[in-house]
């Protein structure tokens, strides 16, 4: 058995226990909605005990049913509560090594819809001439490429030894983000916020802390809460998968700033890599792909704060709770 400390545990029990219950069917409700109480009872008990972390377990038996407990049963495993976001970048932002009659030049080439903040550091030199002595930085504009160093060797008869590390992030950290009101990113509803801003369970990196999880029916429409470029989406997801975001969609704003629609119907992505769209732009259709403990959208809003791309606040135009209203919001 597994034990609370403090009333803070408790709450985060039986809000896992809720979380639990938006991830199963009409006719296991009830015995979820049991489980929620049963954890907040157990927990009022366990305030006085030893304390440890409570791990939750995820059961799938022979027919499909889903358990959840604080009990390991044989072919259970540990229920994270996660939502890391996964986007591969090093196949479209890549450093490329050109050799020449006088020695190499490093190129570093942004094939993404988007500018991309560089780093390059050189460790390990032997033997070159006009290798940096510090990092170079720089800020690669979208679909270019960029000479960051040519090396010659010092003895020509003996070879050039280095080692390059490349760093790289989406978007300029140089753009200030400038005061937005963001329109509820849907239609349809009303629906009601799952997770928030610093969220216990999944709210709380970097790139996730400013968060909204907002549960709704698989097959939602999505639209873009404000206008950019789109940069990346992943569209061929199913269920789980190999990607924790599921299928996605990001759109780079005019201020730099990245709007990122997560878990999206498989097959339901509507727009393209390099396409402009308006702010109210069907983007997809809602989801349960990836990280997610039930049908839900995952938005937030990211900025390069330099080299690393982070979530920032946001606010919504009117509650979540509410029906979207078309006639607010704009760049």
């Amino acid at each position: 058995m597994n034990h609370f400390t403090g009333w803070q545990s408790v709450a985060r029990a039986y809000t896992a226990a809720l979380l639990v219950c938006s991830a199963l069917t009409h006719n296991h409700m009830k015995s979820a909605v049991m489980l929620g109480r049963t954890f907040l009872a157990l927990g009022l008990f366990w305030l006085a005990m030893p304390a440890s972390a409570l791990t939750i377990y995820k059961y799938t038996d022979a027919n499909g049913v889903v358990t959840y407990s604080d009990q390991a049963a044989p072919g259970a495993r540990v229920f994270t509560f996660s939502d890391r976001m996964v986007e591969k970048l090093d196949s479209q932002v890549k450093l490329e090594t050109r050799k020449h009659a006088g020695g190499e030049t490093l190129v570093v080439r942004n094939d993404l819809f988007a500018p991309v903040d560089v780093e390059l550091k050189l460790t390990g030199v032997q033997n070159a001439v006009g290798a940096p002595d510090k990092p170079i930085r720089w800020v690669l504009p979208p679909r270019s490429q960029i000479r960051l160093a040519t090396l010659a060797p010092l003895d020509p008869s003996k070879p050039l030894k280095y080692t390059p590390k490349l760093r790289h992030a989406l978007g300029d950290p140089r753009l200030l983000p400038k005061p937005y009101k963001y329109p509820l990113p849907w239609r349809g509803g009303p629906f009601r916020l799952t997770q928030g801003a610093n969220g216990k369970y999944s709210h709380f990196t970097p790139k996730g802390r400013y968060a909204a999880d907002i549960a709704m029916p698989e097959g939602t429409p999505i639209i873009a809460a404000r206008g950019g470029m789109v940069v990346k989406i992943e569209n061929a997801q199913s269920g789980r998968g190999n990607n924790p975001a599921g299928n996605f969609v990001r759109v780079l704003h005019d201020d730099g700033t990245m709007g990122v629609y997560l878990h999206l119907m498989k097959g339901s992505v509507s727009v393209g890599e390099g396409q402009r769209i308006e702010a109210g732009s069907l983007l997809a259709r809602s989801g349960n792909t990836g990280n997610s403990t039930g049908p839900h959208l995952h938005f937030v809003v990211q900025s390069n704060v330099g080299l690393a791309v982070e979530s920032i606040p946001f606010d919504f135009v009117q509650p979540v709770n509410s029906l979207p209203n078309f006639a607010v919001g704009g760049d």
